[in-house]
């Protein structure tokens, strides 16, 4: 056991130290300890001596460039198109603002990676300075090539005197097509009468689609407009959209949408199938209580017009058609407007030289101006001739019950002047 040796009041003292024996080498002596903590205690012991010697270490400061670059960041992403189909190509902008007020800041990279959206363009490799506030753009070419979904490509900026900047950028892969359906449309179509569709157009997507074209196309019928401009439908938004069809006979109209998600055209279309029915709503104006003079050599007809339907009927006429040849005064009759449940009378005259019958047309316009014409045939054998008088009733009952109040006035008027006298 090594024993030292201090000195308190001028008086020596031994102190044992725990170090059994001493080894000299030929750095110096060293002590071989044991137990192990007193190894410990004494490496402790000689590195706090070393700090009491020495003095405290002077603080350690961060460099300017590192601190000037962590007011660097990220200060705005777009994507155009907001979201993607898949396929799609787009541009992906991303701001970068140096938020130090009196630093420039030097770059010398900067590039966009991720899964599922692919970086066409070149990254930024020259050097450039970002002055003390200011912003610079960073624009990349990228195409969509992934399932739906939500994906975080991934922005890196690379300081001339720092460490690089990261930042995730989100983007959303979505194959949502524009709803059209059909808002609105008639039970059944007629032969040269006009309707109206009405339809709507539905945006489900998360960003706003421009160039919105409806096309409507059909053989056999007229469409007004066939080729609609909508513009800008906007994300969750519902346009209405209408066009008027008069077909010729039963067809199927195709309409078809198109629209642009950033630069890429998009397409979505149905069919509209148009039958051909009665329609249980239209004006149904009727001839009815005809009745038919001959005078001379005319024909002269008179009836009323009643208005069956559920519609207003415009502009009801009524003529004689072939082989009848319409005359004066009354060579066509106009009756007028009809509301549902009205009726008018109207006449007719025309020569039918050894016909037995003849038809006579009635015709009216609907709402939409469309003209609307039926026939009745009318039996020329029931006309009574001007020269021919209906049955007279008889007058001698009248005048015997003249004749019997006359004598009885006689009478009476006899008796009473001869009691007078």
């Amino acid at each position: 056991m090594i024993g030292l040796k201090r000195y308190e009041e001028n008086a020596c003292i031994t102190a044992q130290t725990g170090i059994k024996e001493s080894v000299v080498g030929s750095s110096g002596v060293r002590f071989r300890n044991n137990p192990p903590f007193i190894r410990i205690f004494l490496f402790v012991g000689t590195i706090l001596a070393i700090f009491a010697l020495v003095g405290p270490v002077s603080g350690y400061s961060t460099p300017d460039s590192i601190t000037a670059a962590g007011k660097v960041y990220v200060s705005n992403v777009s994507y155009d198109p907001g979201s993607m189909y898949d396929g799609d190509k787009g541009t992906v902008s991303i701001a970068v603002t140096n938020g130090n007020t009196d630093t420039g800041i030097v770059v010398n990279h900067a590039q966009l990676t991720g899964d599922s959206i692919q970086v066409t363009s070149r990254p930024y490799d020259s050097s450039s300075n970002i002055g003390p506030g200011q912003t610079q753009e960073y624009v990349f070419s990228v195409v969509a090539d992934g399932v739906e979904g939500t994906y975080f490509p991934t922005f890196s900026l690379s300081f001339r005197d720092a460490d690089s900047l990261y930042y995730r950028t989100m983007v959303k892969i979505d194959n949502s097509l524009l709803d059209l359906t059909i808002a609105d449309k008639p039970d059944t179509f007629s032969a040269g009468k006009k309707d109206t569709i009405y339809t709507k157009i539905s945006n489900p997507r998360n960003n706003d689609v421009k160039n919105v074209i409806l096309e409507i196309s059909g053989s056999d019928a007229k469409i007004s407009p066939s080729k609609i401009f909508v513009g800008v439908v906007e994300s969750g938004a519902i346009v209405p959209v209408e066009f008027s069809v008069t077909p010729d006979q039963p067809t199927d109209l195709h309409i078809k949408l198109t629209y642009d998600n950033g630069d890429n055209t998009h397409t979505t279309a149905i069919d509209l199938p148009i039958e051909f029915d009665q329609n249980k709503k239209q004006a149904d104006p009727i001839i009815s209580n005809v009745q038919v003079k001959l005078e001379g050599s005319l024909y002269h007809v008179t009836g009323d017009v009643t208005n069956a339907g559920l519609e207003t009927a415009n502009a009801v006429t009524v003529t004689s058609l072939d082989p009848a040849v319409a005359q004066d005064p009354y060579k066509s009759y106009v009756v007028g407007v009809l509301k549902p449940d009205d009726f008018g009378s109207f006449e007719v005259t025309f020569s039918a030289d050894g016909q037995t019958s003849v038809p006579l047309q009635l015709s009216y316009k609907d709402t939409d101006g469309n003209v609307i014409t039926s026939q009745k045939t009318v039996n020329l054998a029931t006309a009574t001739s001007s020269g021919q008088s209906a049955a007279q009733p008889s007058l001698l009952p009248l005048i015997a019950v003249i004749l019997v109040i006359a004598l009885a006035a006689g009478g009476y008027l006899y008796m009473k002047r001869k009691k007078n006298q």
